[in-house]
């Protein structure tokens, strides 16, 4: 189990569903003869109907979840390819902690961090974890909603991405060059969504604990980890 990974607990799939029938979800009977191309909705696995807008819904229940409307735990995850979304509120999925980021910014700023050392926000309120999570600074995924998303693996990276954006090359020049220095791969312009709290928040405890993994044939970290 990775660190910070938590087990879903589940909670009520009726808010969700509710939400859905206001949003334009139609009914299978409805649909039936339709030749409009429409997206499958499931719920824990049931098929409930087909919605025609799957762009704007996917991002209306994404605010959602991040104004906590509805619970964190549920995973929001559209196959634009098989042309389904499929939302689960169960329990028994394993969820991960990630920053969220914003136009290649993080959400995060310094008061939260600040707040979160002092206990309470500028306004003497309580301030925790929890807070982070229903403000819309860090989200909790599962591992299917994982594969929907583009996970930037440090700070630095949004930085990068920034500057090559605004046309900046970021690769470094001849003279630069060090042969003693560790090489990185070359780092193309992407849109992220996400960011890891930190790079060895993938690990479980026993592959965090190995020294240089990064040295290491990916088997032995497998071996040593087991």
């Amino acid at each position: 189990l990775a660190l910070m990974a938590c087990i879903s607990v589940g909670s009520y799939s009726a808010p969700v569903i509710e939400f859905l029938e206001e949003w334009g979800l139609e009914s299978l009977e409805e649909n039936a003869h339709s030749s409009t191309p429409c997206t499958k909705v499931f719920v824990n696995g049931v098929w409930m109907g087909v919605h025609r807008d799957p762009a704007n819904l996917v991002k209306t229940l994404r605010k959602l979840r991040r104004k906590d409307d509805i619970s964190p735990e549920v995973s929001v995850v559209r196959d634009i390819r098989e042309r389904e979304l499929r939302l689960y509120t169960d329990a028994g999925r394993v969820c991960r902690p990630l920053f969220i980021v914003e136009n290649q910014q993080l959400a995060l700023q310094k008061k939260h961090i600040r707040w979160l050392n002092e206990g309470m926000n500028d306004d003497g309120e309580e301030y925790k974890w929890e807070h982070l999570v229903k403000g819309g600074i860090v989200e909790l995924l599962d591992a299917e909603e994982e594969e929907t998303v583009m996970i930037s693996m440090t700070p630095e990276d949004l930085e990068t991405s920034r500057l090559q954006q605004s046309g900046i090359s970021t690769s470094p020049t001849d003279g630069d060059f060090d042969p003693a220095a560790r090489l990185k791969a070359g780092i193309n312009s992407h849109t992220w969504t996400h960011c890891e709290i930190h790079p060895s928040m993938i690990l479980g405890i026993c592959a965090s604990i190995i020294p240089f993994p990064d040295h290491n044939q990916s088997p032995r970290n497998t071996y040593q980890s087991a």
